[in-house]
């Protein structure tokens, strides 16, 4: 990775781990890689995540634990035309943060770890709660019968690109764009941008 896209302030990955609802979850087994979106929640640098305790992502996290995981944060499409006047299709791209990491997947023994995972990712996916905490005893057969994964990063990196490594006519050029396109992700993208620019 090019270190202008680097992020290296380990809030920044954090924040997008924590805004992110879904990462992607990589496996591979006898040489057959499988993939799988999940709902995760990021507790003390570990990513943890649920699921059966049988099926294909059981049998893969058995035969061999070493996994990535990965999540992105979309910006605005630029198109080709918003920083250039030659006619190319290159300079066509899409703005976004990112995180990856790899490591190995535990599974989760200890019922009050589960509780933990579980109660954060709920606090995560619906912070208004109006649910009854994972630990009443309600819980306690859902609790038992359910898989909890926890993915210990071994390398965990940040990503950005938002244009910081234009040539600045460029830069303005695609903030020009985006400005007079105007849906909520584009000023979401010029803010950032700017943001980037200032740093």
């Amino acid at each position: 990775m090019k270190s202008q896209f680097e992020i290296k302030d380990r809030t920044i990955i954090d924040d997008i781990l924590a805004n992110a609802e879904y990462g992607t979850l990589a496996l591979c087994s006898d040489n057959i890689p499988y993939s799988v979106p999940i709902n995760f929640v990021q507790v003390e640098g570990s990513i943890y995540f649920h699921g059966a305790k049988k099926g294909k992502k059981m049998g893969f996290i058995r035969d061999n634990p070493i996994a990535s995981f990965s999540v992105v944060e979309p910006y605005s499409m630029i198109q080709s035309y918003f920083s250039s006047t030659e006619g190319m299709a290159c300079p066509a791209t899409h703005f976004f943060k990112s995180v990856s990491c790899y490591g190995d997947i535990k599974i989760v023994d200890s019922y009050d770890e589960k509780v933990l995972a579980l109660e954060s990712l709920m606090k995560k996916l619906q912070p208004e709660g109006r649910y009854k905490s994972l630990d009443h005893d309600a819980y306690k057969k859902v609790v038992d019968v359910t898989e909890v994964f926890k993915l210990i990063p071994s390398e965990l990196k940040g990503k950005v690109k938002l244009g910081q490594h234009l040539p600045k006519e460029r830069f303005d050029m695609i903030i020009e764009h985006l400005e007079k396109r105007g849906s909520e992700i584009d000023k979401l993208t010029v803010k950032d941008m700017l943001e980037i620019e200032d740093d």
